[in-house]
C-alpha cells in the first residue's frame, strides 16, 4: 500500500491506482465527467484536476490518470484548482451548452453562459469519449468513434456510415454523462 495525503488527510492506495481512484475509495469528492470504472482512464474532460506537491514543486494534474506516489500532498479544492476548473467548465460549456450537468457545474464554479451560440445536435456532447471507449473496451465492438478533427470533431459511426456492428445494447446511452447519446444513438445505428 502507498501512503500519501489528500487535503491533509492521510490516505492509502494500491500500487497502480490513480489519485482519483484513491479519493473515491476514501469518499473524497473530485468532479468528473469522462471517468467510469469500467473503462481505462482517459483524462478527456480534464475536470478532475487537483494540485499535487511532490516536495520539489507543486503542479496541477489530471487525477484520473495521475498515478499515486508515496508522500505526495494532494489538494482537491485549492484556489489554483478552482481557477483551473472554472476555465475547464467554461470550455466544456462552450462545447456542450445544452447539457444540464455542465450548466450545474457552471453555477457551482461561477461560470457565465457562453456568449457563443451552439447549434444542432452537438449542444449536449462535450466529446468526453466515454461512449466510444465503453463500446470498444466493454462491449468489444467499435460501433461508434470520433469523426472529423478540430472544431468539426464529433461522435459518429465509423466512416459516417450507419454502423453494421452496433448490437443496440444501449451501453453508450447508459454511460453518457450528458444525455447526448440519446440524440445520436439512432443516427449511429442507422
Amino acid at each position: 500500500m502507498i501512503s500519501f495525503y489528500i487535503n491533509d488527510q492521510e490516505v492509502t492506495g494500491q500500487e497502480g491506482w490513480t489519485i482519483l481512484e484513491v479519493a473515491k475509495s476514501h469518499g473524497i469528492d473530485i468532479p468528473t465527467l469522462c471517468y467510469h470504472p469500467s473503462v481505462q482512464p482517459y483524462g478527456g474532460c480534464r475536470l478532475c484536476v487537483v494540485e499535487v506537491d511532490d516536495g520539489r514543486r507543486s503542479r496541477v494534474v489530471v487525477s484520473c490518470i495521475y498515478p499515486i506516489r508515496p508522500g505526495i500532498k494532494v489538494l482537491t479544492g485549492s484556489d489554483r484548482v478552482k481557477n483551473v476548473r472554472r476555465w475547464i467548465v467554461q470550455l466544456l460549456l462552450d462545447e456542450g451548452p445544452g447539457s444540464v450537468q455542465l450548466q450545474q457545474l457552471a453555477k457551482t464554479y461561477g461560470v457565465k453562459p457562453s456568449r457563443f451560440k451552439a447549434e444542432g445536435k452537438g449542444q449536449l456532447c462535450h466529446l468526453c469519449g466515454l461512449c466510444v471507449r465503453v463500446c470498444d473496451e466493454v462491449v468489444g465492438i467499435q460501433g461508434i468513434t470520433f469523426g472529423n478533427r478540430g472544431l468539426l470533431r464529433e461522435i459518429t459511426s465509423p466512416f459516417h456510415v450507419a454502423s453494421k456492428v452496433c448490437v443496440s445494447c444501449g451501453t453508450c446511452l447508459y454511460v453518457c454523462p450528458t444525455g447526448a447519446m440519446e440524440q445520436l444513438f439512432d443516427e449511429v445505428r442507422g
